[in-house]
């Protein structure tokens, strides 16, 4: 069993491919527990569920979230160390919204389109996001902004207790990013794939924490309403070597086999001015997982941008990180915020654009790969360098 500081006290046990009920069976026979399954919820709240009962089975992922106990969860591994529908048994793990330290304005023309916009092209990109359903993991959404009057928008909260409502505000801005308007009612566009379907899914509180079974929640219901790309915002910081959790690399590994491809942060953990590179953080370093970088509006990359400091975790790509204008949610309307966060939105954007071209799943991946811009950095730091819109 793999365990993880600042765990929640829940557990994840991954089940074999199309094994959703022979799993079930083997958790009651081995631990006493019988999870609620995903298809049999009935609109039944998802984070009901997960606290109010033995745990929960989702479908699409194979994998259950469950409130045992450490005896039942030894009981677990111990099974799935045989041939059975038991594969892998992790400890859950506690989740954060990735802030990074305030910067200076962007020394750029920011009249019609924010710098991060200009730097990936999409102003000149044909494509809009039309058509693409994309969601976005994160604090929720602010439904009644003036921006996104009209637009296609699901919301759906996996924190007991709280609405899909944005408490906090970097859901709202990350949404703003990949999916906001061309034509803000102030300030300049922001979007990237201003056209796209909006899947805004509640994982972190309006206190920004969350849990391994928020986004695992927020993934399957991702896969089960079509989004080609899921972008995660957040994660938890690891120690350089730290093993990346193989139950999220099989569900990710899943996800990409459905056409739905996870794009996640690596995090702000770095130091590099003061010679620290922090090591991708989870689940980012996750194979199959897309990781990104941040770069500043001159390219450099960012300060706090978490990089490739083992050889666990990878950047795949990097994206405009720092000093970047978004949606906010309330009276305020817009914010200027940095971090990893804020790149991750642009390539998911971008994503989006190359998926209404028909890309999914590893194609996409590939697609996002080899139409980047290339930079004079390290691999190790922004991968194939900055996402870069279809043209």
């Amino acid at each position: 069993m793999t365990n993880a500081a600042g765990g929640s006290g829940r557990y994840l046990v991954l089940v074999a491919r199309g094994e959703s009920a022979a799993g079930i069976d083997s958790i009651a026979q081995v631990a006493g527990l019988r999870p609620t399954r995903s298809a049999e919820l009935a609109g039944a709240s998802v984070a009901s569920v997960l606290n109010e009962s033995d745990g929960l089975l989702f479908d699409e992922l194979g994998v259950a979230v469950l409130n045992a106990g450490p005896d039942q969860a030894d009981a677990l591994t111990a099974t799935s160390l045989r041939e059975g529908p038991i594969t892998l048994v992790e400890a859950e793990r506690t989740v954060y919204a990735y802030g990074a330290p305030a910067a200076q304005p962007a020394a750029v023309d920011e009249t019609q389109f924010t710098w991060g916009l200009q730097a990936v092209g999409a102003p000149q990109s044909p494509m809009t996001g039309k058509g693409v359903r994309v969601a976005v993991l994160d604090t929720g959404f602010d439904a009644a902004h003036p921006d996104f009057a009209g637009r296609v928008v699901v919301t759906s909260s996996f924190i007991q207790g709280e609405d899909a409502a944005d408490g906090h505000g970097h859901g709202t801005h990350c949404i703003g990013t990949a999916c906001g308007p061309r034509d803000a009612a102030e300030g300049p566009g922001y979007g990237v794939a201003h056209e796209a379907e909006i899947y805004a899914g509640k994982v972190l509180s309006n206190a920004g924490t969350g849990s391994d079974g928020g986004i695992l929640s927020g993934i399957s219901w991702a896969i089960s309403n079509g989004c080609a790309v899921v972008s995660m915002s957040l994660g938890a910081d690891v120690q350089p070597g730290t093993p990346f959790s193989p139950l999220f690399e099989q569900i990710a590994q899943r996800a990409l086999a459905q056409g739905t491809l996870i794009i996640a942060a690596t995090g702000n953990a770095s130091k590099r001015s003061q010679g620290s590179i922090a090591p991708v953080g989870h689940p980012a370093n996750c194979p199959s997982i897309f990781a990104v970088g941040a770069v500043d509006v001159a390219g450099a990359i960012a300060d706090f941008s978490s990089g490739t400091a083992d050889d666990i975790g990878a950047v795949d790509l990097a994206g405009p990180g720092v000093d970047v204008y978004s949606s906010w949610p309330g009276q305020q309307r817009y914010h200027t915020i940095s971090g990893t966060s804020m790149a991750t939105p642009h390539v998911s954007g971008v994503a989006a654009l190359l998926a209404q071209q028909g890309a999914k799943g590893m194609d996409l991946w590939a697609r996002l790969s080899q139409t980047a811009r290339r930079l004079p950095l390290p691999s190790t730091d922004v991968g194939a360098g900055l996402a870069q819109a279809p043209r």
